[in-house]
């Protein structure tokens, strides 16, 4: 039978555990925002040693290879972090990275999709997203996403020009042009937005019906 004692030196050793743990992961991201990806390798590994039912070192690992363009590798460390933790949205986000550099946009797609089903405001995703649908010709999701994310995030230029380009391919040319007087009212300067109000204002103007007057 433990005893306190035993369960008070169990509880210092798991807390100990956690906090080596903790260490390892923030180096390893500290290493890999300074560039120093085979240090963060290590300090990654080291980390998913210590603690292997936890995502964020694979998903470390991952970024990691990714950034050396190890593609397998970096492939099995997000799939291996999503198994860890199914509702990681990073790891579904670098398999869809992986994915899309593969060409494999279909795949990358759903995967994008998944992140931001668990993160809707995670840009990165949503910008992939919309690269993927446009290699694909696939529209309808990701407007959705964009609309979604706009909601919170009005003033985002970046954003307002893909689901302006996006509503000018379905054809939907007045929600176009007011995404693009937005973006226009953010910046000025943007040459592709005054280009894609030009044309679709152009689009507007063909498919205008004309009024035409009786003869008597």
């Amino acid at each position: 039978m433990l005893s306190v004692h035993d369960i008070r030196a169990d509880g210092a050793v798991a807390r100990g555990r956690t906090h080596h743990f903790d260490v390892l992961d923030e180096l390893g991201n500290c290493y890999a925002v300074l560039g120093e990806l085979e240090r963060a390798e290590e300090c990654y590994t080291a980390a998913a040693l210590l603690e292997p039912n936890r995502a964020a070192p694979f998903i470390g690992l991952g970024v990691v290879a990714l950034q050396l363009d190890r593609l397998g590798e970096a492939e099995v460390a997000f799939e291996t972090a999503a198994r860890r933790e199914p509702d990681s949205a990073e790891a579904y986000g670098g398999l869809a990275m992986v994915r899309q550099q593969r060409g494999d946009y279909a795949s990358a797609f759903d995967m994008h999709l998944k992140c931001l089903q668990l993160d809707t405001d995670n840009l990165v995703a949503l910008l992939g997203l919309f690269q993927a649908s446009c290699q694909m010709g696939t529209f309808a999701k990701v407007i959705h996403y964009l609309e979604v994310y706009l909601q919170r995030h009005p003033g985002d230029a970046a954003v307002l020009f893909c689901l302006a380009t996006l509503y000018a391919r379905e054809g939907q040319l007045e929600d176009a042009r007011q995404c693009l007087l937005s973006v226009l009212a953010l910046e000025p300067e943007k040459p592709e937005a005054v280009q894609l109000l030009q044309e679709v204002q152009r689009q507007h103007d063909r498919t205008r019906p004309r009024n035409t007057v009786n003869a008597p």
